[in-house]
């Protein structure tokens, strides 16, 4: 029985299995590990795969199910993680690498790396401080933060932990009014840019999830309801009347952009897109920029990896508007990658949230830290002292 539970505490701490599945199962189906083999505290950690177990252990299974689960036979979810092995890095020495910069301008305001903290509903089902925890450490760390519509915490107070705008990802709802008042208060909070979510317009089979709710014997309701917590009953839908609201509208059209723009004066960046030809429609429309997202695996299985839809996306973009990238991101070489195929940023969703399950604001604080050092390493690797000198000629990718 010990040896077993050392297998799976090994298992679920490797870098190998995180996200790619074992015997056709999600890694969201094996149980919770031990103790045994794991990390005593966030400083412990070598990467960011040292708090998955960890955050395992912690989080119950249905809100593990939640955080780690794709849609389908999870062939995106497992394809976002592949692609980044199918490009390496082009060794360069002899050059001056003393001094790396990791700061990047997005909209006039300037961060301290390219790591951006994608949004991800429902933070405090993860830790007590959620999506606090998260704003303290980008503070700390100098991170952008995008904060989810459907956040546990109002946009108000977590702009206040985090001392700084964050930016704010829009569900457009099925009801117009109802979305303006949403960006009419993220806007009066502060937030200079908007995220419009648009992978999905009907729903999606979160089958992993589910499976594991069947799991949970909790007493959930004293926190949601015996069927879930309903997303207007989440702080940035207080005083709105949410009477047969859906998240999302299946009749949305690039029009949107437009009647957004009459609402707001922030910066509309559309997330979601997986193709040149809608990533040229989105800057004609008059976006501002683009997020290169599958949800994380979680909206269409098609099985195609973010990466794999970056550089036609980047060629289409030709440097017009910022290009954000999400999915899949799990080493600082990941993100090397990503810039060097023409991303602007990159954002990260689990790893965060394993930090965040694992040990709260110092597991995010450390998540970022290992990132954004074996980001350094890797542009030393390259020969980039800055990210202007990240360029296609910094990867290769093999017959």
């Amino acid at each position: 029985m010990n040896s077993r539970r050392a297998f799976v505490s090994f298992l679920a701490a490797s870098p190998l299995y995180a996200g790619m599945g074992f015997l056709g199962r999600s890694f969201a189906q094996v149980p919770a590990p031990t103790g045994e083999g794991l990390i005593a505290r966030a400083g412990d950690a070598l990467d960011v795969f040292d708090f998955e177990p960890v955050a395992h252990r912690n989080i119950p299974p249905a809100h593990w199910g939640y955080l780690v689960s794709g849609v389908d036979a999870e062939d995106t979810l497992k394809a976002n993680r592949a692609a980044y092995l199918r490009y390496q890095l082009q060794a360069r020495r002899m050059i001056d690498v003393s001094k790396i910069d990791l700061s990047v301008e997005l909209f006039g305001e300037k961060f301290n790396s390219p790591i951006i903290l994608c949004p991800l509903g429902a933070q405090r089902a993860f830790h007590p401080e959620g999506e606090i925890a998260v704003a303290k450490a980008a503070k700390a760390r100098g991170h952008l933060q995008i904060l989810s519509t459907v956040t546990s915490t109002g946009v108000e107070d977590v702009i206040a932990a985090r001392g700084a705008p964050v930016w704010f990802q829009l569900y457009t709802t099925s009801n117009f009014d109802v979305t303006t008042k949403l960006v009419k208060r993220a806007e009066a909070a502060g937030c200079p840019v908007v995220a419009v979510t648009v992978d999905l317009p009907a729903g999606r089979n979160l089958e992993t999830a589910l499976r594991l709710a069947r799991t949970d014997t909790r007493t959930c309701t004293a926190c949601h309801a015996p069927t879930g917590s309903p997303f207007f009953s989440r702080p940035m839908f207080s005083q709105i009347d949410a009477t047969g609201l859906q998240t999302t509208s299946s009749s949305l059209t690039w029009d949107f952009i437009k009647r957004l723009r009459d609402v707001t004066r922030m910066k509309i960046l559309i997330k979601g897109l997986e193709s040149a030809q809608d990533a040229e429609l989105a800057v004609a429309n008059g976006a501002d920029g683009i997020i290169v997202s599958n949800h994380g695996g979680r909206a269409t299985d098609t099985g195609r990896g973010t990466l794999e839809c970056l550089p036609e996306i980047a060629a289409a973009i030709r440097g017009r508007v910022p290009v954000i990238l999400d999915g899949g991101v799990r080493r600082g070489t990941d993100v090397l990658k990503a810039l060097a195929l023409g991303a602007t940023a990159v954002g990260i969703g689990r790893p965060y949230i394993w930090g965040l399950g694992a040990y709260g604001q110092p597991g995010v604080d450390r998540v970022l830290e290992l990132l954004d050092n074996e980001l350094t390493l890797a542009m030393v690797g390259v020969g980039a002292r800055n990210l202007r000198e990240i360029t296609r000629a910094s990867i290769i990718r093999p017959a």
